[in-house]
């Protein structure tokens, strides 16, 4: 049984590993942080979870407020695990500093906002205790869908490698959003990329983890082809609604420009792993349009059959998973119905549909997807698990590092570590 600590919980990431019971845990959670609305804003969203009627939750959090809330976790070891989600300027540096001090540490992404913290990510990477990130999408049964569709060479074939990346992503994400139904409320320091981490190594964290995945490249290091980063514009009245403050505040100064912040968060990369070459397009969008929300694109081309991961307007909002035969349709076809049905008894409901002219989807039941909410808890079971069976994770180990060089080059490139 382990006793969590989260320190300086900055991002309602952190909150959401405690979205249900952890069975791997105690109830009695140690918070240590600095005075302010983050930590309110995350003992909250907390307390929701053990107000809300069915299933809640039973977490008793100890808080420990200090103007070195690092210090006194280290100092009074109250527990074995750290998880941590905030600020992410210095975080590579605090990571390294728990796992020199004999703490497992689950951190969220990006690790990496300087040049320097690359060593720091390569030394909190060099065994145990184990540190590892907050990240989600392998977690997603959508995902994890292509990911058994793309490894079928019946259906799928091999990665095409004939006409442009043979990988293609984009996504689309909202500075206003809704999380567990309540408007969210960001820090003014996300808004700052000396702090928050600027576009190429932000969301790609998750993009390139993807697509690492796929081709079972998690040992195998990604060479970067090109990468370019760009803004996007806060007017001052959005900024008040996100954030809550009533102007900019003056760590922000030099990036302002007349009444709207300049945020430079998106990022185009494309690169390569092994044979396969894969382009990445991440961007945040002011608001969502009236009930829309965060979209997604991602596509393997394959020799018999392009899979497609898709979640915008079209779908509904959902994550669906369309498959475009390019060559022998019947065969692919065939293919795809026999392992559709292979798969009924692990995932039950799952069917198989056309979606247009030689197109299909394979339809997720709705018992079987919970939404990404859900996926923090995962992985911290997850990483939980991997801790008691104390199996050194060497692929784990070796993708992050081979990512953050990869990251920190495309920042590097687009002049963002400087």
């Amino acid at each position: 049984m382990h006793a969590l600590l989260f320190l300086d919980p900055g991002h309602f990431h952190a909150a959401l590993t405690l979205r249900v019971p952890q069975a791997r845990t105690a109830d009695e959670v140690f918070v240590y942080a600095r005075e302010g609305a983050e930590l309110r804003d995350f003992l909250a969203l907390v307390e929701r979870f053990n107000r809300r009627s069915p299933h809640p939750t039973r977490w008793r959090l100890v808080v420990t407020t200090s103007d070195d809330p690092l210090g006194r976790l280290v100092d009074e070891r109250r527990g074995d695990v750290v998880v941590l989600a905030g600020k992410n300027g210095g975080k590579a540096h605090t990571i390294r500093r728990l796992h020199e001090s004999g703490f497992h540490v689950l951190a969220d992404k990006p690790w990496l906002v300087t040049p320097a913290d690359l060593e720091h990510v390569r030394a909190s990477l060099d065994g145990w205790p184990l540190a590892a990130e907050i990240m989600t999408g392998r977690h997603d049964v959508a995902a994890g869908l292509v990911k058994r569709l793309v490894g079928a060479p019946a259906l799928f074939g091999a990665f095409r490698d004939d006409d442009g990346p043979a990988i293609e992503q984009e996504s689309v994400h909202h500075l206003e959003k809704l999380v567990d139904g309540a408007p969210l409320r960001r820090p003014w320091w996300f808004f700052d990329v000396r702090v928050q981490g600027s576009g190429p190594v932000d969301i790609p964290t998750h993009v390139v983890d993807q697509a690492q995945w796929l081709v079972d490249g998690d040992a195998a290091a990604p060479a970067l082809l090109s990468a370019r980063a760009w803004s996007t514009r806060v007017p001052a009245d959005a900024f008040r609604r996100i954030t809550g403050e009533a102007e900019f505040p003056r760590e922000l100064e030099p990036f302002v420009d007349g009444d709207a912040l300049s945020y430079r968060c998106n990022a185009e990369l494309a690169y390569r792993i092994g044979r396969v070459v894969a382009s990445a397009a991440t961007r945040w969008n002011l608001s969502p349009s009236p009930g829309g929300g965060d979209a997604s694109h991602s596509v393997a081309h394959g020799t018999r059959a392009d899979i497609r991961l898709e979640q915008s307007a079209r779908t509904g909002h959902r994550r669906r998973v369309f498959i475009e035969p390019r060559t022998d349709a019947a065969g692919v076809a065939r293919a795809l119905r026999d392992m559709a049905a292979a798969w009924q008894a692990e995932l039950p409901g799952l069917e198989v549909v056309s979606a247009g002219s030689d197109t299909y989807e394979v339809t997720v039941p709705p018992q079987l997807e919970g939404g990404h909410e859900t996926h923090f808890a995962r992985v911290l079971d997850e990483f939980l698990r991997i801790v008691d069976d104390h199996c050194w994770p060497t692929a784990l180990a070796e993708r992050t590092l081979a990512k953050y060089t990869l990251l920190a080059e495309a920042a590097a490139r687009t002049g963002e570590l400087r």
